[in-house]
Parts: C-alpha cells; structure tokens; sequence
C-alpha cells in the first residue's frame, strides 16, 4: 500500500523517479566526490521535505525516488539539489574546477522524471465502483434516521 504524508492541510503521495548526470556523463561519481554529492543531496532533500525513498549514485549518473510535498515542484528541487551540490563540489574539491571541461558546470542541463504513484488500474475501479459505494452506504444510514 502507498505511504501517505501529511501537511496541515494536504495528505499526499507524489513520489518521483529522477535520473540526472554530471556534464558530458563523466564517470566522475566515485570515492569522496560520490560522498559529497550524496551527503549535500540528502541534506537539501531535509530542508526542504523531500523524502528520499530510495537513492543509487553511480559513476555516471544519480538515481533517486523521491516524494515531493505538494507545495513544491520537480524542477524547484531539482534545481536546488544540483544547484546546492556543485557549489559544495567546487568549494572542497578545488581540482574539479581547474578541469577544462567543467568549468563552472558539474551537472548536465537537464534531468529525466517520472511519477511513480498507486496502480493505475485499482485507482480505475475506485472511480468506477465508488458512486455504487456510496448509494449503498447512503440506503444503510437512511434505515437509522430519526425524521
């Protein structure tokens, strides 16, 4: 079954599978840059409450399955997390910057997502059965009523 979240007002479920890269698909996620990246994702992720519920660094590419409040979007975090990581990059690994070919940029321009969300086809039957649901619960509740 779906796990649920809370808000104030909201209970959701909007999980996410992102893939992105590092720029030109360098195999360059390994030992301690993989550490950094991984702890500066997971630290942006708990600012903004984003759930990580799975995550997989590899040598050329991020694979994560997120679950995004409502109040936020896919692009806003994504921009914060590849934003956040490369600036934290940059500033401990200084030898990363002087590599010709990343210059300011670790990250690729663009990112692929998907939503993972509860089965299509149960959420179907939901929908179909649940105005005779309701007519049924309705005729058993009038059986009790007073006037």
């Amino acid at each position: 079954m779906a796990k649920y979240r809370k808000l104030s007002h909201t209970v959701y479920h909007c999980n996410f599978h992102v893939v992105f890269v590092p720029k030109y698909r360098y195999r360059i996620l390994e030992g301690k840059v993989k550490d950094i990246v991984e702890h500066k994702i997971r630290q942006v992720c708990e600012w903004n409450d984003v759930e990580i519920e799975e995550m997989n660094i590899q040598a050329d590419h991020v694979h994560m399955l997120i679950s995004i409040p409502p109040k936020g979007s896919v692009s806003e975090i994504m921009g914060i997390i590849k934003g956040k990581s490369a600036i934290h990059l940059f500033k401990t690994r200084k030898r990363l910057k002087e590599k010709p070919y990343l210059g300011n940029h670790f990250w690729a321009r663009g990112y692929f997502v998907t939503t993972v969300g509860v089965d299509e086809d149960l959420i179907r039957r939901y929908i179909q059965h649940q105005e005779k649901e309701e007519k049924k619960h309705e005729s058993d509740s009038n059986e009790y009523r007073l006037f």
